[in-house]
């Protein structure tokens, strides 16, 4: 395999154009940073390749570095599924060609020509009732490992700007098969299909351009390519030295998906590692595993196409109860890891793989605070939608509701503590009352353990809204349930074994509490000990918005307050808004911002006598 041999020379069209905060300008960038001419790459056949796509990708590379700063609304890629196919997307799949590739995959082997292959291994099904039968290479460690590694020198030197270009051909050809994508999310994770389109799909595809951008911005703006160091020395001659700047790579990645999200969930960490200079290790979740294999896929052939060496980018699945991502994550050939999932496993890591740079999201106890509003209406609303999207299976799902037992104050009047909680499972129920709808905003159940969590939460408390099994007539064999609500008096001891910890799922807890001051100390309490993605808060009281507020600042947690329209508590938009904070146990990471890519590299310096 031919990998492009990279000779230093200045970069003559630099990518980066926005302003850094430090006030140099592109004007700055273009004569103080790194830039080879394209003409300079290579001498061999990639060298037209690396043009065309660096010329591609230009202006969506620029928009989005333009967006991170502004943070304004944009996406490169469409949400809606209409706009693939033959009218739409150049060269994307409509949704029958989606699909049928997708049937396509089942029953057969996923075969990528990969090193280390000793046999086979797979076993998902989909939560929707049926056996995906799709066996995926089995990889000897011993073999593969080195294999990436071999193929890291000549991607460290092809630069930031090459890679970003190659990254973003790498998720626009995964973007033009969007329709096949969103059928292998909706059958590993149990997304219902628009769900399975849009976060599996360009709202992942979003989330891993941005990991790009803030990459190349942060590789960029850390040092020029090459500087002339003149120091003066009176009477003496000066001293005068060449320095070169090289942003290096830590070594291999490895990326731990996870069943519920492994596209939106994976993609940030596998480009940011991969536009820094690294391989990356794909070891999905077992029951996850084609969405990954498929974008692994697309990678090696983009990477190959390209001129680098398709091993910069693996697979590792997995046996049945084999396990391998404890032994791969302490490797010392592993430098970075990135993980999504429980908390037990994310602290092992963080304590065990002490050779890498571990980013983890974990889990947390999501909380809204209720304590007034002005549109009760839409809060219920909004609160309904939350708690019922793709059942509660999602790591911003509010949990704890917390009510102050004397009610609360309302443009429709005075609401107690009982009425609240009554009309927000009437919200639910008028939510998910015709089932075609419910079906498609709740999916399946991704797994048995979410199920006995949803029997269990009524011996927790009063029930104010059992949850109902619903049939799904396309896929007799799917697991579908509306949430359940369970009322709980903060007050009482018993209680909070129920409410301080998370029960993933379509599960929430009303709990009443004695006032909107006592509702924030929990607040604080929950999220410095148990950790929080998300928080909510409904107040028309100034005071009471600066306490859940200055709580959020101080226990570092993302805030969103009073939202009654169509954007909701349990979703985030690339390019705008971080996703988790980093400053409090349920994640360590943030996606995305610039300490997610700055250490995946380091910036060595080469001196030469002038």
């Amino acid at each position: 395999m031919s990998c492009p041999q990279v000779r230093r020379a200045p970069l003559s069209r630099p990518i980066v154009r926005l302003l850094y905060p430090s006030g140099l300008s592109s004007a700055h960038l273009s004569s103080a940073h790194s830039t080879r001419s394209w003409s300079d790459v290579t001498a061999g056949p990639s060298t037209d390749q690396l043009t065309r796509l660096t010329e591609k990708h230009r202006p969506t590379l620029d928009r989005a570095l333009e967006t991170i700063r502004s943070r304004g609304y944009w996406s490169p890629y469409p949400e809606h599924p209409k706009a693939y196919g033959a009218d739409g997307v150049p060269g994307s799949l409509d949704a029958a060609e989606g699909q049928a590739a997708f049937e396509a995959l089942r029953g057969g082997r996923f075969a990528l020509e990969q090193p280390g292959t000793d046999g086979w291994a797979g076993s998902e099904v989909s939560p929707y009732g049926f056996a995906l039968d799709i066996e995926y290479p089995h990889a000897d460690a011993d073999v593969l490992l080195p294999a990436m590694r071999a193929a890291m020198p000549a991607w460290r030197e092809a630069g930031p700007e090459a890679r970003a270009a190659v990254c973003a051909e790498i998720l626009a050809q995964i973007n033009a098969r969007t329709h096949e994508f969103a059928h292998a999310v909706m059958h590993t994770s149990g997304q219902a299909f628009m769900m399975a389109f849009q976060a599996g799909g360009p709202h992942a595809q979003d989330r891993g351009l941005e990991a790009v951008v803030y990459a190349l911005a942060e590789q960029t703006g850390a040092a020029p390519r090459s500087a002339e160091w003149v120091k003066p020395q009176g009477k003496r001659d000066p001293l005068e030295l060449r320095k070169e700047f090289t942003a290096v790579p830590r070594g291999i990645s490895l990326l731990i998906g996870c069943n519920t999200f492994p596209t939106w969930n994976g993609y940030p960490g596998l480009f940011a590692s991969l536009a820094t200079g690294n391989a990356v290790l794909v070891k999905p979740h077992p029951r996850a595993v084609l969405p990954l294999a498929l974008t692994v896929r697309v990678a090696r052939e983009v990477l190959q196409e390209a001129g680098f060496s398709p091993d910069l980018v693996a697979l590792a699945a997995e046996r049945d109860g084999e396990g391998i991502a404890k032994s791969l994550a302490v490797r010392p050939e592993i430098r970075i890891v990135d993980y999504t999932g429980s908390t037990a496993f994310g602290d092992w890591l963080e304590a065990n793989a002490r050779q890498a740079q571990v980013f983890t999201e974990k889990a947390g106890v999501n909380t809204v605070v209720v304590h007034s509003t002005d549109d009760y209406k839409g809060m219920l609303s909004n609160l309904a939608f939350s708690l019922s999207l793709y059942s509660g299976q999602m790591c911003t799902t509010p949990q704890n509701l917390l009510v102050p037992r004397e009610g609360i104050g309302t443009d429709a009047g005075h609401k107690t503590y009982d009425e609240v909680v009554a009309d927000l499972a009437a919200a639910v129920d008028g939510l998910l009352g015709d089932d075609a709808r419910a079906n498609a905003l709740l999916g399946a159940i991704v797994n048995d353990q979410v199920k006995e969590r949803i029997d269990a939460a009524g011996r927790l408390g009063e029930v104010a809204l059992a949850s109902r099994t619903l049939a799904n007539p396309d896929f007799p064999g799917a697991t579908v349930r509306t949430p359940v609500i369970v009322k709980l008096d903060g007050a009482k001891p018993d209680a909070e074994a129920a409410y301080f910890s998370e029960c993933f799922g379509p599960v929430s807890f009303a709990v009443a509490v004695d006032s909107a001051e006592d509702a924030v100390q929990l607040l604080r309490r929950t999220v410095r000990e148990k950790g929080a993605m998300t928080v909510g808060a409904y107040t028309t009281s100034p005071e009471v918005e600066r306490l859940v507020e200055e709580a959020c600042l101080e226990e570092c947690a993302q805030l969103s307050l009073n939202l009654t329209g169509g954007v909701y508590v349990n979703q985030t938009a690339a390019f705008s808004d971080f996703h988790g904070s980093g400053g409090n146990p349920a994640a360590n990471a943030v996606l995305c911002d610039s300490a997610f890519v700055a250490s995946r590299f380091r910036m060595v310096e080469v001196r030469r006598q002038a």
